[in-house]
């Protein structure tokens, strides 16, 4: 690992993307006391170098954390978590050659089912740990991370990464804070995380409107698009539980709203390829109908600007 650090327990990780969820593992990975180099654009990379990151959180608590920061990675790091939106994945994945690595942990925090595949192409089969978080943190200015939801949890998975990596960097992220577990199967851990996400951002964004209205409004449609997520999922060797999703789905609050619901009331563009485009060519390859999805990604296609 890099410099010897894991011996001691003190990794190096790099924070490819330092917003709402990048910078606040980067913040509470350096709080308790690792070395994190964050990668962004010219700006943010000097905002964090004189400011650091503040956090605002109620589970985790208000504080500031320093950080290194850089436009590239220039040296190896023992993990490399890639937290920006898969709509940004290609032109950010500059800031992290392949030679720079060393034989880092490369950890995808992202959105959909077929991210791995690309990165794995460019960093090596044995490199890549993809992962899912369920958290609400958004990033309201550079540096500046408003951690919501009363909860952090992280899955670690990488069918082909040593287990022995998974084991320290999931030691160091729950020590940080996150309740952090490693599972067995890759596939359906990110399966598990698009059965809730699919149809909670297709519907909360094609309405405009927060979880609350639409499970109450549109919930025969919510059904629908739910039984046919479950369905592509089992076929792909997910899990599949609809009555799961919907219990999930009714004990959020009511105004809770997806990511992609707030990139489109931001103007910013929508991880709807990542997330519905995924869907639909995932239920193609396996013979699964899917005719809701299909309406909804159409329709957010043509209401997009």
């Amino acid at each position: 690992m890099a410099n010897g650090t894991a011996a001691n327990g003190r990794l190096t990780v790099a924070v490819l993307g330092p917003g709402g969820i990048g910078g606040l593992l980067a913040a509470l990975l350096s709080r308790s006391g690792h070395r994190v180099i964050c990668l962004a654009g010219d700006e943010t990379a000097e905002t964090l170098r004189t400011t650091g990151i503040r956090v605002r959180s109620g589970l985790f608590g208000d504080f500031t954390a320093e950080v290194e920061a850089d436009t590239e990675l220039r040296e190896p790091v023992d993990a490399c978590l890639i937290t920006v939106k898969a709509t940004a994945l290609d032109t950010a994945l500059t800031r992290v050659p392949p030679t720079a690595l060393g034989d880092a942990l490369v950890v995808p925090f992202l959105n959909g089912v077929e991210h791995p595949q690309a990165l794995r192409a460019r960093y090596g089969p044995d490199r890549v740990a993809p992962a899912v978080i369920r958290a609400e943190s958004t990033r309201v200015a550079p540096g500046e991370i408003e951690h919501a939801s009363p909860f952090a949890e992280i899955d670690l998975a990488g069918d082909t990464a040593p287990r022995v990596r998974l084991d320290a960097l999931a030691q160091a992220l729950a020590a940080a804070g996150p309740t952090t577990r490693v599972l067995p199967d890759e596939t359906a851990t990110l399966w598990a995380k698009m059965s809730f996400l699919a149809p909670f951002a297709l519907l909360t964004t094609r309405h405009a409107l927060p979880l609350g209205e639409v499970r109450t409004r549109h919930r025969e449609e919510l059904i629908a698009l739910v039984e046919e997520t479950a369905a592509i999922s089992h076929a792909s060797g997910g899990p599949a539980d609809p009555a799961q999703s919907l219990a999930r789905y009714d004990a959020c609050p009511p105004g809770t709203k997806s990511s992609m619901q707030r990139d489109a009331e931001a103007g910013r563009p929508l991880e709807l390829d990542a997330i519905g485009g995924a869907l639909l060519r995932a239920a193609d390859r396996h013979g699964v109908p899917a005719p809701v999805t299909a309406r909804l990604v159409r329709e957010l296609r043509e209401l997009a600007p």
